[in-house]
């Protein structure tokens, strides 16, 4: 039977993908935020998952305010990698896992998670730099992705406790797939940032910390934050990690958390990043 082994938080700033794309990976800028991803392409040789579940919010490209879905399930053969105004990544394709994606759709909507279904989508940096940030510059994609939009761009955006609850049904869904299939489950976005009006350039490191220490430790109480609370304290595009608690329900109760990275800044971004192992 296929299980979910493992969790991966990680933020999708645009610029790393760019620094990656351009090979700057080393200068003095990005170098330490790219150097406390070492461990991490490590530990990804040594899980070999089979496929990964990757939850990320799409940045208009393949959806805008004409339809505006709050939970979007790829399943497309592939995933061909978005011209968000400067031309696509020059990364692999991605490929997807038809057969898991219909089992979770099927297993997701009689669970009352009326998800939307995409059979034909492009990806943006949302997914493609957390895969670059894991895996580095392959020739191909190590495993198929099954990927996850959630809107976290136009309110209402989706309620943390309503992510972490999603996460849960996913989990069902994945160990209920007959097929022996080893998934690891990506929560993508955040961490504290606002890119625009008088508080453009905000990040509150005390409260990311809080943060990742709630989720790792206390997911239920993590939850449970409001709307309110993530504008207030994380900016206006803090929301996106309510999208990590998607990652975090799809894992058991109790948890090791194997890495922790954290770097200010990236871009006008804090950059966070958990790996986080079922126990």
């Amino acid at each position: 039977m296929a299980y979910v082994s493992s969790g991966v938080a990680c933020s999708h700033v645009p610029v790393l993908g760019v620094a990656s794309d351009t090979g700057i990976t080393g200068d003095d800028y990005y170098g330490p935020i790219f150097k406390g991803f070492e461990f991490s392409k490590q530990w990804m040789e040594k899980e070999k998952p089979d496929v990964i579940f990757l939850v990320y919010n799409d940045h208009c490209t393949a959806f805008d305010a004409r339809i505006i879905p709050t939970f979007a399930l790829g399943c497309a053969e592939q995933y061909a990698p978005a011209d968000e105004g400067w031309g696509p990544r020059p990364v692999p394709i991605v490929q997807g896992h038809q057969a898991l994606s219909a089992h979770i759709a099927q297993s997701l909507i009689l669970d009352s998670f009326d998800i939307t279904v995409i059979n034909e989508m492009e990806v943006d940096h949302g997914l493609t730099v957390p895969l670059t940030m894991m895996f580095g510059k392959p020739d191909e994609w190590p495993c198929p992705v099954v990927p996850l939009a959630v809107n976290v761009v136009q309110y209402p955006a989706p309620l943390g406790s309503r992510c972490y609850a999603l996460g849960k049904a996913i989990r069902k869904a994945i160990e209920s797939f007959p097929d022996d299939l080893k998934v690891c489950v990506f929560g993508t976005g955040g961490m504290s940032h606002q890119l625009q009006h008088e508080r453009a350039g905000l990040i509150n490191s005390a409260w990311d910390d809080r943060f990742m220490n709630l989720l790792v430790n206390e997911p239920d109480k993590g939850s449970m934050i409001e709307h309110v609370e993530y504008l207030r304290e994380a900016g206006s595009e803090g929301i996106e990690l309510v999208m990590w608690y998607v990652m975090r329900g799809a894992l058991n109760e109790n948890v090791e958390e194997m890495h922790r990275f954290y770097h200010v800044p990236a871009s006008n971004t804090a950059v966070g990043h958990l790996i986080l192992e079922n126990r």
